[in-house]
């Protein structure tokens, strides 16, 4: 037996916990979770300015009302995420999915970026809507990294919604195992104009939560080592869309690892 499955089954054998300690457990989880996915995509609020928020719906310093509205949306999300996790007679749906970056985006707002010329402009973000132009990113090394095109996304969403509850049903791959595919699938789709990584990491949670898993929260201090990680499984993966749309759990083994060792310690911080 594994030091994961030790701890999951001294996890279960506590459950279910006393009101108190699942109060303390889930205060925690939703300060140090909506903190640290907001600030890996660039919110400005610090530790400090978000707890203030969450236990006094107070504000201070000078970020934008933009990063605290994210801040604040993005826990609704994490409660409508729960919500649908232990909803078991549920299927994972695109409409779910959807609706939890209409959510967490709150509304659409303009975006600045360069015209192919190099001129500034202005695209707008529409929340919940799949994206209507390409993204990209920018590798470590200086290359254009494209995701799936506008045009491809809505196949590759259902396949993948599809795949998830087969392989769900099927019980083959562990929940951790599941989680980091679905994780590495839906980033190099990547469907919306805004709002992935945030989503993606909703719903690792709400696939760690299904299968009774406690939550895991990736620290915005780690983002350089899991976007590294992430760029090591494109390489063996390849560099298509469809290539990362249809990754093989032996591809991506480097981020199950990355996974299970974030699993682990959000079971050790459970017992602890």
């Amino acid at each position: 037996m594994n030091t994961i499955e030790q701890l999951y089954q001294e996890w279960q054998s506590l459950q279910p916990l006393k009101p108190e300690d699942q109060r303390r457990l889930d205060r925690k989880f939703m300060m140090e979770f909506n903190y640290n996915s907001n600030h890996l995509e660039g919110n400005t609020l610090t530790y400090g300015q978000t707890k203030l928020l969450f236990m006094f719906g107070e504000t201070s310093g000078s970020a934008s009302l933009k990063d605290y509205e994210e801040m604040k949306a993005h826990n609704v999300g994490l409660e409508m995420t729960k919500s649908e996790a232990l909803d078991k007679e549920r299927p994972l749906s695109e409409m779910f999915i959807r609706e939890l970056n209409k959510t967490i985006l709150v509304r659409n707002f303009w975006k600045n970026t360069k015209s192919p010329s190099g001129l500034p402009t202005q695209y707008e973000i529409k929340v919940g809507v799949y994206k209507t132009r390409p993204n990209s990113v920018i590798t470590a090394t200086g290359e254009l990294f494209d995701y799936a095109s506008p045009e491809e996304t809505p196949a590759f969403m259902t396949d993948l919604i599809t795949w998830y509850n087969k392989e769900e049903a099927k019980g083959e791959l562990s929940p951790i195992e599941l989680a980091a595919l679905f994780h590495y699938r839906y980033i190099r789709i990547h469907p919306f104009e805004d709002g992935n990584g945030r989503i993606a990491r909703l719903l690792v949670n709400y696939i760690l939560l299904r299968h009774n898993y406690p939550m895991i929260v990736i620290q915005s201090s780690d983002k350089e080592n899991y976007l590294r990680i992430l760029h090591q499984c494109d390489i063996a993966v390849g560099l298509t869309p469809s290539d990362g749309a249809n990754a093989t759990l032996e591809q991506i083994q480097p981020f199950t690892a990355y996974m299970e060792k974030q699993v682990e310690q959000a079971l050790i911080q459970a017992l602890s």
